[in-house]
């Protein structure tokens, strides 16, 4: 059961079994270094975890890119979400890195993310794939519950959180050209990246609420002279303190 909080957040109670989906950059989180690994079959895959205990309650950490680091486009997010489902898991949090689309959000800031604009277009979005498809809600991808929850740990921890962004996600793995960041900003995004579609989807599917915390590691093409992986997994890096106490506070 969601409790509130003596800052005005969102606690859980210690029944909850928490996932939190680890992106680029954050593959080796302080919190979850003595976290075990554990193995998990579904139907779409074998996905590779590591569980543990945070304040008393169950914790698992996967890693979206997998032990060999797969290019966003080949993500398995089938496996992966479904391995969180089977593994009863009511709730996720994760970690998204993506490249700013405005001046006002700078390389360095943390932003909740509240929606997304999809780009993609070569990705299995559901579950099932079938003659009679499987309709459902995603209004609102973004769990408001587990967003008011980061937003208050960063209050607490006096680590700012800018409460909201739209996220427009792109295949990949190129990055974008000056035209399409236009064209992105000009719709209504805020950051971009390549990961959020079909991960947040799947997650409304198997009905399991899911935030996001976006760390902004540059500017998109347009608003910076060139962009390289190398700055944003470098970026990450250097954001994984923060990320670390922003999620053991969100746990505990």
């Amino acid at each position: 059961m969601m409790q509130i909080g003596s800052q005005g957040g969102y606690k859980m109670s210690l029944g909850h079994r928490i996932a939190v989906i680890g992106g680029t950059g954050v593959e080796d989180l302080p919190i979850f270094r003595d976290f075990r690994p554990k193995t998990v079959i579904t139907k779409y895959g074998i996905v590779k975890l590591k569980q543990g205990f945070i304040g008393g309650r169950t914790v698992l950490f996967l890693l979206r890119h997998g032990p060999n680091y797969l290019a966003p486009h080949r993500i398995n997010a089938r496996a992966n979400i479904m391995a969180l489902k089977q593994e009863k898991v009511s709730r996720i949090f994760a970690t998204a890195a993506c490249g700013s689309l405005r001046r006002e959000i700078k390389p360095g800031d943390l932003v909740v993310l509240l929606d997304f604009i999809d780009f993609t277009h070569n990705r299995i979005q559901v579950f099932e794939p079938a003659d009679k498809p499987n309709f459902f809600d995603i209004s609102e991808p973004y769990d408001r519950k587990l967003n008011q929850m980061i937003c208050a740990a960063g209050k607490k921890l006096n680590i700012k959180v800018k409460k909201r962004a739209v996220y427009a996600c792109t295949e990949g793995p190129r990055f974008e050209t000056r035209a399409e960041i236009k064209a992105f900003r000009l719709l209504g995004a805020d950051v971009v990246g390549m990961t959020q579609v079909p991960e947040v989807v799947l997650a409304a599917e198997a009905q399991i609420p899911y935030a996001a915390i976006g760390a902004v590691t540059n500017y998109a093409a347009g608003l910076q002279k060139k962009v390289s992986g190398e700055e944003v997994s470098g970026f990450m890096r250097k954001k994984a303190g923060d990320i670390s106490r922003l999620l053991s506070e969100i746990i505990i």
